[in-house]
């Protein structure tokens, strides 16, 4: 479809932005007008014509800037959370493999039999290789609980904590309700 068999969304009796123009181009041909007239008007209404489809884009050009600066707040607080719940989840497996390890390490049939501080050790050594603290000094506190004795059969009981303290947005959780104690605890019998 050209520009002069162009369709006008108008509605019925209504006539399109510079019909005006080409309606008076027609009246002015049955008057006996030149047709050096009749060009000029026609030129004039193609260029109103041209001229009004190009400001309708440019006056959208910044409604999609608008929208996407209220968009984009909401779209790095969901991507920056889904980071930290994350983190914060893959803190949750190491604990809870480092309390396993030491549960592990401990019931093991060895002579002599680990002591709670050997566990402990092998508890912290595991977390501090495989936690991701971004640089904070936050200890894993370990209790080993070996109160049914030592022997085949008996219980073992590990229990780590940590206390899990965001990055970004994670921090300002962590200034307005704290941080957040991570546990794992492990309980395994002696071999």
């Amino acid at each position: 479809m050209n520009h002069k068999t162009r369709h006008f969304p108008a509605s019925a009796g209504a006539r399109p932005p510079g019909a005006e123009l080409l309606h008076r181009q027609s009246r002015g041909a049955e008057n006996g007008t030149g047709r050096r007239q009749q060009r000029l008007v026609a030129a004039h209404a193609g260029r109103a014509l041209l001229a009004l489809r190009r400001r309708g884009p440019r006056r959208e050009a910044g409604v999609a800037v608008v929208e996407f600066g209220l968009i984009l707040p909401l779209l790095l607080l969901l991507v920056f959370g889904m980071v930290e719940f994350s983190i914060a989840l893959y803190d949750k497996a190491v604990i809870t493999n480092a309390s396993r390890e030491a549960a592990r390490a401990g019931v093991m049939y060895k002579v002599p039999v680990l002591t709670p501080a050997q566990i402990t050790t092998v508890a912290q050594n595991y977390a501090s290789t495989y936690l991701i603290t971004f640089g904070t000094s936050t200890p894993v506190s370990v209790a080993v609980d070996q109160s049914a004795g030592t022997t085949t059969g008996q219980p073992l009981k590990v229990t780590l904590t940590y206390s899990y303290s965001g990055v970004g947005l994670g921090s300002i959780v962590t200034q307005l309700v704290g941080t957040v104690p991570l546990t794992a605890v492990t309980t395994m019998n002696y071999e």
